[in-house]
């Protein structure tokens, strides 16, 4: 397998285009958007989006004929790891999680009218979305199979009940991706396109979590009392919920590293910046040995995530969607790890400062620290890359 790490004339300019502005308009402004956030008012994030647009940079990972520039996923390795600079990025492209995600599976699915109602408003940034599939236990969590919400037919309807969270976003969602078991087995759950604002549909509560509430990132408690959707509102066919969910979330994981990579890169270089001013015993942090070790880890542990990411790209390019999955479980847990001990050791090299609010790094670990939970906990892709080597289906030389 070849795998080129020289882009196109195009992308590197695409690249240098994004770096510029999120170094120059979005990092700026992150503790502005974050204030106005917590007024649920949204005037400096309109404002970059409105820029994004003006500049051929909004969606970028969608098909032309939806607004995008096509990439591809390789495309998107490139642009996203620029974006994911700062954790707001993302945002400001309409490029995050769980949209982004929604996006891709509403262009795959959905029927088209649920298309013209949904997707246009979203990829105008316009609404949110939200997908529901994580339930309290005991339903689905890390197993998805224990998902208990559930689907009836009902004449030329279905009919949903059930209990969900940690649905990303859902509060604030016009629309929800909801889950639910429609038979038994591996083929017996079925997506659903679900109007938020439904009869039936309640918002219970935002779940308090370890980190502060973040734009979309308020990870919603909801209940299903008889939701009644139309057979239009079938993501696929009846039965394609797991399937979809695996088309779905094997690259989001590689979207989320891309974004956490970019975010780990920037933590790394703000104490370079720091640890060559900084003395102490006699000498600047820089030229003690245990601080050069952190950053002969930190650039190793980096490099090596972002090689995963982008080997397991090119295979999703080449439409080697299956046997990606144990490479995107391997990467997934490489670069969730690595962007929680680079924010560690962020913490430790500044002391007393990297503690303080007056740097972004306590509050960027509180936050960074679900990446080992979130698209599947440590030990649950440990066992997919386990299992494929033990069965001769994953190779560690490619």
């Amino acid at each position: 397998m070849t795998i080129s790490f020289e882009h196109s004339p195009e992308l590197k300019a695409l690249r240098t285009r994004v770096r510029s502005f999120v170094d120059e308009h979005v990092i700026p402004n992150e503790w502005r958007i974050l204030e106005e956030d917590q007024h649920k008012k949204r005037d400096t994030l309109t404002a970059l989006r409105e820029r994004a647009k003006s500049e051929g940079l909004f969606v970028p990972h969608l098909p032309k004929e939806h607004g995008g520039l096509g990439l591809g996923i390789m495309g998107m390795c490139a642009l996203f790891r620029e974006m994911g600079r700062s954790p707001l990025g993302a945002a400001c492209f309409n490029c995050d999680a769980p949209d982004q995600g929604n996006m891709d599976l509403l262009l795959r699915s959905a029927k088209p009218s649920v298309r013209e109602k949904w997707l246009a408003p979203l990829v105008r940034a316009e609404i949110t979305s939200g997908f529901a599939m994580t339930e309290p236990a005991p339903g689905a969590g890390a197993d998805p199979t224990n998902l208990r919400t559930r689907a009836v037919k009902d004449g030329d309807s279905w009919v949903i009940d059930g209990h969900k969270w940690y649905t990303t976003g859902g509060g604030d969602a016009s629309f929800l991706i909801v889950m639910a078991r429609t038979g038994e087995g591996r083929e017996g759950a079925t997506m659903f396109v679900v109007d938020r604002h439904a009869q039936g549909v309640e918002h219970v509560r935002d779940v308090p979590v370890m980190s502060p509430p973040m734009l979309a990132h308020r990870e919603a408690e909801l209940r299903f009392h008889g939701v009644r959707v139309s057979e239009e509102a079938v993501l696929g066919n009846v039965g394609d919920g797991f399937r979809l969910a695996q088309t779905r979330l094997v690259p989001a994981r590689l979207t989320h590293c891309m974004r956490w990579l970019g975010w780990a890169d920037r933590a790394l270089h703000m104490c370079r910046e720091y640890v060559v001013t900084r003395e102490s015993f006699g000498k600047t942090l820089a030229h003690h040995q245990m601080i050069q070790k952190k950053f002969a880890d930190a650039a190793a542990g980096i490099h090596a995530g972002n090689l995963m990411t982008l080997h397991c790209a090119s295979m999703l390019e080449q439409g080697l969607d299956k046997e990606a999955r144990p490479y995107s479980s391997m990467a997934k847990n490489h670069v969730a790890k690595v962007l929680c001990q680079v924010l560690d050791d962020a913490i430790q090299m500044h002391g007393a400062l990297g503690f303080s609010e007056d740097m972004p790094f306590s509050m960027w670990y509180r936050f960074a620290r679900s990446a080992r939970i979130a698209d599947g906990p440590d030990e649950v892709h440990d066992v997919v890359v386990a299992r494929d080597f033990l069965r001769g289906a994953l190779e560690t030389l490619v």
